[in-house]
């Protein structure tokens, strides 16, 4: 049955690759590059063993043409101790729909300016609505890089692997568990960078700030222990901590000392020869998707970048972080995007807004077709008092993975305007947000440890999907 597998996706490659046993060979690297994308969506929509075999052929093919999953762990502890510049900062993006097309659009905006520096990342929460587990989503990175000519170190991140508050108070160390095995089949997809988000956790009912964290603290030096068990050779998973909901109060130095201080002496009891955390997730004033206006727009928003720099500030200086990290910035106006750089923030997260262009830019009788079935599935999210733009734009998520197919199926015409449109739109924040060069410094921090693929975690049966709707994208 593999044999002849093997040879269907051969062919769908004209070839270009030969397979020994688990040894991926590229025969024809040109060739590849033009007909990837036919293994990527065999990924994407097999639902037999043909699906695996896709990802593990291209994860194998593209670590022999040089790209590679890998950990920012190093750069940003560079930039911690002051070895590399504040010139940039890392923007992390969350594409849910059509995430090959949308990647691809992201190399070749990285490849025109030489840079290096950015992140594809996938929430818990996404995975479901999105239908893309991480070994999907990592092959629609790496394939894109491929096809594109990019080469070197490829940054895919867990993004909120957030712990729910509801589900750890119902069982506990069931929610626990969930979280470390979704961190271990990441891993094995390649996902070097994951932010464990204990902070659903954070009680600010208690007296001291102290209290409030120590849940949030513990939990995360437990989880961050369990990924440096778990990590691949050679490889030192970049981890983020973050110390309250996106979209509460701002966060405080208070705050961040009790946090940091807590986790450091979690991990000297527990693991004092383990690397800690390489950067820290506060509160400015934003919130995931925004707030949606009765017309459909979304309100403006005004961000404290004071927080930001002060707290990276203090993240460097005392703890050998990074810096802090900006959740929610596609609620952020584009003429402030600058500011980020400004008040040295290490990371900004950016989801919203690619997925309000695949809306925009999809054929209108294609989104009217989406725009039904919301009315009907996701008719429970529609409350009372609501606009159809404001129901729209909060559900519209959820048709994501169910109109997997037929995005893909979408024709090429509609496909090319789709990619333009992210193009242009990575070249503004790449622009915007310093990413110019900074190939430079992945090149010079970055550990080029090449993990090769193991069959096994690839060609297996399906995870099961679960209830992940109270979590933060």
């Amino acid at each position: 049955m593999s044999d002849q597998i093997i040879k269907e996706l051969l062919a769908l490659v004209d070839n270009s690759l030969s397979v020994e046993g688990t040894t991926v060979k590229v025969i024809d690297a040109d060739k590849f590059r033009q007909n990837i994308g036919k293994l990527v969506e065999r990924s994407a929509l097999a639902t037999d063993s043909s699906a695996g075999w896709a990802r593990y052929l291209i994860r194998a093919a593209a670590l022999e043409l040089g790209v590679h999953p890998a950990s920012i762990h190093e750069l940003y502890m560079a930039r911690g101790r002051g070895d590399a510049p504040m010139t940039f900062s890392t923007p992390a993006f969350n594409l849910r729909a059509l995430s090959h097309h949308a990647a691809r659009a992201m190399f070749r905006a990285a490849n025109k300016i030489n840079a290096g520096a950015f992140i594809f990342e996938i929430a818990r929460s996404e995975i479901g609505y999105t239908g893309q587990r991480p070994a999907e989503y990592s092959t629609n990175i790496l394939a894109a890089a491929v096809a594109e000519g990019f080469s070197g170190p490829v940054f895919i991140q867990g993004d909120h692997f957030q712990v729910s508050a509801k589900k750890y108070g119902a069982d506990a160390a069931g929610e626990l568990k969930a979280v470390r095995d979704l961190s271990v089949e990441a891993i094995a997809a390649g996902f070097f960078n994951i932010d464990v988000d204990t902070s659903t956790l954070v009680d600010i009912s208690l007296p001291t700030i102290d209290e409030q964290q120590t849940l949030n603290y513990q939990l995360s030096a437990q989880l961050s222990i369990f990924i440096r068990e778990n990590e691949s050779q050679g490889v030192t998973v970049s981890i983020g901590g973050e110390i309250g909901e996106v979209g509460t109060n701002n966060s405080t130095e208070p705050e961040l000392r009790a946090y940091m201080d807590g986790y450091g002496a979690e991990m000297k009891k527990l693991a004092p020869e383990k690397p800690g955390l390489s950067k820290i997730s506060v509160l400015t004033g934003t919130s995931h998707g925004g707030t949606v206006l009765a017309d459909g727009s979304i309100a403006k928003v005004n961000i404290a970048f004071d927080v930001l720099r002060d707290l990276s500030r203090v993240a460097r200086k005392d703890y050998g972080m990074g810096g802090t990290v900006q959740h929610g910035a596609s609620t952020v106006s584009e003429e402030n995007f600058h500011l980020f750089v400004q008040n040295e923030a290490i990371e900004v997260h950016l989801a919203t807004n690619f997925l309000t262009m695949f809306f925009d830019n999809i054929p209108a009788d294609f989104k009217k077709e989406i725009y039904a079935w919301l009315d009907v599935n996701s008719a429970g999210e529609r409350k009372a008092g609501m606009t159809d733009e404001q129901f729209y734009y909060k559900a519209r998520k959820n048709a994501v993975g169910a109109f997997k197919a037929k995005s893909y199926a979408l024709p090429e015409e509609a496909h090319a305007k789709l990619s333009a449109a992210w193009e242009a739109q990575f070249d503004k924040l790449f622009n915007l947000l310093g990413l110019k060069d900074t190939k430079q410094y992945t090149d010079k921090f970055i550990t080029h440890a090449k993990v090769a693929p193991v069959l096994a975690d690839y060609v297996k049966e399906d995870v099961a999907a679960e209830d992940v709707s109270d979590l933060a994208d």
